[in-house]
């Protein structure tokens, strides 16, 4: 056996090597390394955005689980996807507010979700566990959730896949839904790969949103006690139970800093502005850092997407406290990934979040102590929610001061954006490549147009829409001319023509919106009194015909 003179120093610096790359593969993402995403069959075949995708739900109880869709039971179905067949899936009712407020409108066009995982674990949809079916509520245009999640995912945030999706039910006309990839299994191993981290969708209003969840809240009381930007909370009541008043409520109810007595203990407080009576969500779905036991935050635990550990939970209570106290950042946050998403979601003006006086409507995803936004829900983005119709306010919404409903320094995973020069720099700078790319370019206008007429024929057939055609037409163009305003405005907020925060705003400076009507588009408002607006109210009680799915052609998957 021969030997080589060079032997022991060849394998001291095959040994360091390696030891370098074990530390280097062990701690890059806090060197900044992302983890290798896994690429999905389905990102190429239902969320293909160059058309309009078909759905055809089968099932022989149709009418018994659109009767039942708010109490979001699974019922078993077969669903025809593009001409590929898939039985033995699961759907129910889903959303939040949307369940109850679809029988305000007079119809019956829920929003559903099918599992295709749910009566056997092994089988997806080319790789997708879950899908949402949006219906579109309370949005004239069909396009605040699709643009929002575009220009997230143009931006680089882990963003939920979407598309257009013609339903029918049984081989009878349903309507244009907005196809929407889940953010549970499926998407985390897209986005992050096999070896995904934690994922909690923060919540502590009992508003539905998936079995679980609560159902009690009471839309109508609270648009009742809704002025304009001021929304309180009334206390959680048995189904059935008559309405309770804001006479009725206890003495010290409403005060500021009180506790309410139900709603996970969201409580009254000030906005950025100075005005009393904004909602402040619990501590936890604030994101803030409370104490170190882990039934302090039963809102995010409780709402746990993955089986999280008691170590995993413990360690996100470290990173709370770190991100409270504004301490190792760069090991607590995916900088680049956070002030990305808030670019985006600071200019869509979505007050139904985290940066509203709800505070939810977001994932939040927790890998190694770093903690990233998820996007969701903004069928009431660009001004939707909160039922104004001062346009140029909102065109002109400060962005270095976004919060409606409370303020910056109560939302830690923002706040440190605006309380160090050099992330507030950053912020500036992305937002800048943002308004430059997307707007100032050309890309917005001709996309709008393009996806607004591939869907017009299917609106335009659509027999469940909340809306009538001409005032989808209305809102499609109001908000492109919306966004076009937003992106002028915020350039000049970003030169310093326009002031960036609410205190620095003078009203000789801000751009002038004109005759905008924001309720043109779609809005919390539109069922208020419990009716709906459109062609809707004519329509006559649909009842697909009832076909056996096995009758369907026996390609089933």
């Amino acid at each position: 056996m021969s030997t080589h003179k060079h032997i022991d120093k060849i394998c001291c610096v095959v040994l360091a090597i390696t030891l370098i790359l074990t530390i280097l593969f062990m701690n890059a993402e806090h060197l900044g390394i992302q983890k290798a995403s896994t690429v999905m069959g389905y990102e190429k075949t239902l969320f293909d955005t160059s058309r309009v995708h078909t759905i055809d739900i089968i099932m022989d109880d149709w009418d018994d689980f659109i009767s039942n869709c708010q109490s979001e039971a699974y019922y078993n179905c077969a669903v025809v996807i593009d001409n590929e067949a898939y039985k033995n899936v699961a759907i129910r009712g889903k959303g939040n507010t949307s369940l109850t407020q679809v029988e305000a409108y007079g119809n019956d066009r829920y929003s559903f979700k099918i599992e295709f995982d749910h009566y056997d674990s092994a089988k997806t949809y080319y790789g997708l566990d879950k899908l949402c079916l949006n219906n579109v509520i309370q949005d004239n245009t069909y396009l605040k959730d699709y643009l929002t999640f575009q220009m997230m995912g143009q931006m680089g945030v882990a963003a939920p896949l979407c598309s257009f999706a013609y339903i029918t039910v049984n081989g009878e006309d349903w309507g244009l839904y907005l196809a929407l990839e889940g953010v549970e299994e499926s998407f985390l191993q897209r986005n992050y790969g096999r070896e995904y981290g934690e994922l909690y969708k923060p919540d502590s209003m009992s508003m539905g949103g998936g079995p679980g969840n609560g159902k009690k809240f009471d839309m109508d009381q609270f648009l009742e006690n809704d002025n304009t930007q001021n929304h309180m909370k009334l206390p959680e009541m048995d189904k059935g139970s008559p309405p309770a008043r804001p006479d009725k409520m206890p003495d010290d109810f409403g005060k500021e800093g009180k506790e309410s007595d139900g709603f996970g203990g969201a409580e009254i407080g000030k906005d950025d502005s100075g005005r009393g009576g904004m909602m402040k969500g619990s501590d936890d779905v604030l994101l803030k850092y409370i104490d170190d036991e882990i039934d302090s935050y039963s809102n995010i635990f409780d709402n746990s997407k993955t089986d999280a550990s008691k170590s995993d939970k413990t360690r996100l209570i470290k990173s709370l406290k770190k991100l409270s106290e504004g301490e190792d950042l760069e090991e607590v946050v995916a900088i680049d990934e956070v002030i990305r998403y808030f670019v985006v979601h600071n200019f869509v003006l979505n007050f139904d979040s985290y940066t509203g006086s709800m505070i939810h409507n977001y994932y939040l995803y927790e890998d190694d102590g770093r903690m990233q936004m998820i996007p969701w829900d903004y069928n009431l983005a660009f001004g939707g929610f909160k039922s104004a119709t001062d346009a140029t306010s909102l065109v002109n919404f400060p962005i270095d001061s976004p919060v409606s409903g409370g303020n910056v320094e109560d939302r830690p995973m923002i706040a440190w954006i605006f309380e160090d020069e050099e992330y507030t720099e950053l912020y500036h700078e992305i937002f800048a490549e943002f308004i430059a790319e997307y707007f100032e370019s050309g890309y917005f206008e001709e996309m709008i147009d393009s996806v607004s007429a591939l869907i017009a024929p299917y609106v335009e057939k659509d027999p469940t829409k909340f809306c009538t055609y001409e005032e989808f037409e209305t809102g499609v163009s109001t908000l492109k001319e919306f966004c076009m305003l937003r992106a002028e405005s915020i350039r000049g907020q970003l030169e310093g023509t326009i002031g960036s925060r609410s205190d620095t705003q003078e009203s000789d400076t801000l751009i002038d919106t004109g005759d905008i009507q924001i309720n043109a588009m779609g809005s919390m408002n539109q069922t208020m009194g419990g009716k709906g607006k459109g062609a809707f109210n004519e329509r006559p009680q649909f009842y697909p015909s009832r076909k056996n799915p096995s009758e369907v052609e026996s390609s089933y998957i």
